[in-house]
């Protein structure tokens, strides 16, 4: 994709902590990344802090990261906006350290 990346999670809400905890696959075998965070499935709260959680890890702007689907579903698209290369290299060191 031009201009930016989609990237598939698999959320934890209502967690002990924030956190990237990497790479797993769905029963589909679907690879997505695993995160867990504190906030509650409700009012937005958990794909508000989704979004946090992926943007400070990435180190992009809050406003580059985007839902794309999934906002009420354990299984998340997320848009991240800014250089494809970029961001996948970031999304590759990220995973590493949970290794």
């Amino acid at each position: 994709m031009a201009g930016g990346v989609l990237l598939d999670l698999r959320v934890t809400p209502r967690s002990g902590r924030d956190a990237v905890e990497g790479i797993e696959r769905l029963a589909s075998g679907q690879p997505v990344l695993k995160l867990r965070v504190r906030a509650l499935p409700a009012d937005g709260e958990a794909n508000a802090a989704v979004i946090a959680l992926v943007a400070k890890s990435l180190k992009l702007q809050k406003s580059n990261v985007s839902l794309e689907r999934g906002s009420a579903s354990r299984v998340k698209t997320l848009r991240l906006a800014g250089d494809a290369n970029a961001i996948s290299s970031a999304l590759e060191k990220i995973t590493r350290e949970q290794t």
